[in-house]
């Protein structure tokens, strides 16, 4: 079978020859496990620090020999454990960049193939859906009222955040990204009242044009900087979710992040960690929120596909350098076979 792994050590940003596609020993069905044909990967902006052992203490993948790690969703051939059966469909967080995978039951979580594309499993159902879920109803509580604040609006964190956050009640969403094409999409798509393109001139002038009442709460996926300018936008009381802090993930040293404590003091802000681990086992209780949201459009998503798992180095770089335009999801098998 076909395994994606790194050539070698890495300690900085991974490009797509940092890669290789290698010929492996197909597994074989674990004792109280199960063996899944893989059909979708989802590459994750996490994995570009985890590949340099600096994501929440994970090690590196061994070069040569380890599949680099990305969740998948894929297919029982074979079952040694209760509760799993050939031909279920099934997601994993630990599957990897493989054609096949061996699983402990413990590790996989069986999905339902009606309920949604089997792809959007890899994305908006999943980590990055619970991740904006968790944010949105968990920790901010967005209700009617609110005005929400969104950077990196455009990745499928971000547009799933703005989205859920509008079904809940908020009364505007204001969304941060990259580029016409990227803000074309958070306010077409995703239906976000404005958009602010972060690479233009003038750009912290609209977003306060944006946000005339201020708001009551953001979404942080980028900096503390970005936060502290949210920060100054915001309402007394307002609730920030820090979630990630991409600018970090490929420094040379790990960043102090430095907040301004008598900002957040005198705004009486309340901040909110978000580790979407925390919130696992409460997938499928998100899952059976958010399938009628998407079935009834009003929770939609987009993809950049790649098909083949030797195209994933390519769209692994691209998802580096912010080039993707929504989920960055490689197709590594047909869904039928």
């Amino acid at each position: 079978m076909k395994l994606g792994t790194l050539k070698h050590a890495i300690d900085h940003k991974p490009v797509a020859d940092d890669f290789a596609i290698i010929e492996a020993d197909r597994p074989t069905c674990p004792e109280n496990g199960i063996l899944v044909r893989v059909v979708h990967l989802s590459l994750d902006p996490y994995v570009g620090s985890r590949l340099r052992g600096r994501h929440m203490g994970e090690p590196a993948p061994e070069p040569m020999k380890r599949a680099i790690p990305g969740a998948i969703v894929g297919q029982v051939i074979e079952s040694e454990a209760a509760g799993f059966a050939e031909g279920d469909w099934v997601h994993a967080m630990e599957g990897g960049w493989q054609e096949y995978v061996a699983l402990s039951a413990s590790e996989a979580r069986k999905i339902d193939p009606s309920v949604a594309p089997l792809a959007a499993h890899a994305g908006v159902l999943g980590m990055p859906g619970l991740t904006a879920w968790a944010g949105i109803t968990q920790l901010a509580k967005v209700g009617a009222g609110d005005t929400v604040l969104i950077d990196a609006a455009a990745g499928p964190v971000g547009g799933t955040v703005g989205q859920i956050a509008r079904i809940k009640g908020a009364d505007r969403v204001v969304g941060i990204a990259g580029g016409p094409e990227k803000c074309a999409l958070v306010t077409g798509a995703y239906g976000f009242d404005a958009c602010i393109d972060y690479k233009t001139d003038g750009w912290r002038e609209r977003l306060a044009d944006a946000l005339p009442d201020g708001l009551s709460v953001f979404f942080e996926n980028v900096s503390a900087d970005m936060a502290m300018l949210a920060l100054t936008h915001a309402r007394l009381y307002a609730r920030g979710v820090l979630c990630g802090l991409v600018d970090a993930y490929h420094t040379d040293t790990q960043s102090q992040h430095p907040l301004n404590a008598g900002l957040i003091i005198g705004k009486r802000a309340q901040l909110s960690g978000l580790v979407v681990y925390d919130f696992y086992p409460r997938w499928d209780e998100y899952i059976a929120e958010a399938a009628p949201w998407i079935a009834s459009g009003q929770l939609k998503f987009a993809e950049d596909r790649a098909g083949g798992l030797e195209q994933a180095p390519a769209l692994f770089e691209r998802l580096m350098n912010g080039k993707n335009k929504g989920k960055a999801v490689v197709t590594v098998a047909p869904e039928q076979v």
